[in-house]
């Protein structure tokens, strides 16, 4: 697997987002003159990092790491749908933990997804992220439905421990 910055491959992008569903997303699909627009505004630019994973010299996701100048990002992490399942989730994270603290000098990096995502609970998990949180009807869906939340997070001391910190969630009743 590779990991390479966009630069302006703009159609790859659109064709990318657009030829996939992406049903654990509030839009499930993409209208390619949306992403274009969204293009256009420097959404995948403008304070944030963009880059492509990719395997067998094949484009089969993006990572966008948001708030990039914050020293605890936000990512989304999306894989087509030939790419999900075959451990690449996992090998995109360990590299966004590998980059963001090993070359940025971030604190944290924090993830949500939907809690019916298991697919994507396990990458995290198997990419040493730590479930620190369940937030109940925290997504909003583009069919008015709202579902479930998890909130994932990695820290700088256990990626370079390489270990994991439990939480204290249960450690006061309230």
């Amino acid at each position: 697997m590779e990991i390479k910055k966009y630069n302006s491959e703009n159609q790859e992008l659109i064709d990318l987002l657009c030829s996939n569903h992406w049903p654990f997303h509030t839009k499930i699909q993409l209208d390619p003159a949306a992403i274009k627009r969204a293009i256009d505004k420097g959404y995948y630019s403008e304070g944030k990092e963009t880059f492509w994973i990719i395997e067998k010299e094949q484009k089969v996701g993006i990572i966008i790491i948001d708030e990039i100048e914050d020293t605890i990002p936000l990512f989304d992490l999306r894989l087509t749908e030939e790419a999900r399942g075959k451990g690449i989730g996992q090998k995109s994270l360990s590299w966004l933990q590998d980059y963001l603290y090993g070359e940025k000098g971030k604190i944290r990096i924090e993830g949500y997804t939907r809690a019916d995502n298991l697919a994507m609970r396990k990458c995290f998990t198997k990419a040493g992220f730590v479930k620190e949180g369940y937030l109940r009807n925290a997504w909003e869906n583009e069919d008015g439905s709202v579902s479930d939340t998890v909130l994932y997070a990695s820290i700088y001391d256990d990626w370079k421990d390489k270990k994991t910190t439990p939480i204290k969630l249960d450690e006061v009743p309230y």
